[in-house]
């Protein structure tokens, strides 16, 4: 899986360059979300903009994000969703469970305020 990670103060950014999001390479997603939560990273973004379609490995793995983050009190955001990936996570009814966020910047915006609160 390609990825680029960019880890800041109390946050780190994946921006994944792969199309797909599926069983070939969720783990290694999956394996770096863990990494990055056991560093101290409770606040993740994974940016999803190049990402044309997920299955439910993929979906597994960012649910594994979530979890982990949900865990330390921060949170997870998913920003750069397009039409595709977004039915999936509403028809797995994971839209009001999920922060989602339309570019990485406003996903990074919300995390700092929610951060100073």
């Amino acid at each position: 899986m390609k990825f680029s990670v960019d880890k800041q103060d109390k946050l780190v950014v994946y921006e994944l360059l792969d199309e797909k999001l599926t069983s070939l390479n969720a783990p290694i997603l999956k394996s770096e979300l863990v990494v990055a939560n056991a560093e101290g990273f409770k606040n993740i973004v994974v940016d999803l903009d190049k990402v044309k379609f997920v299955d439910s490995s993929g979906l597994s793995a960012l649910l594994t994000g979530h979890r982990l983050c949900k865990e330390e009190k921060g949170i997870f955001g998913l920003c750069g969703l397009n039409d595709t990936v977004k039915n999936l996570i509403k028809i797995s009814q994971l839209d009001d469970v999920l922060h989602i966020y339309s570019t990485q910047h406003d996903a990074t915006a919300a995390i700092d305020k929610k951060k100073k609160k």
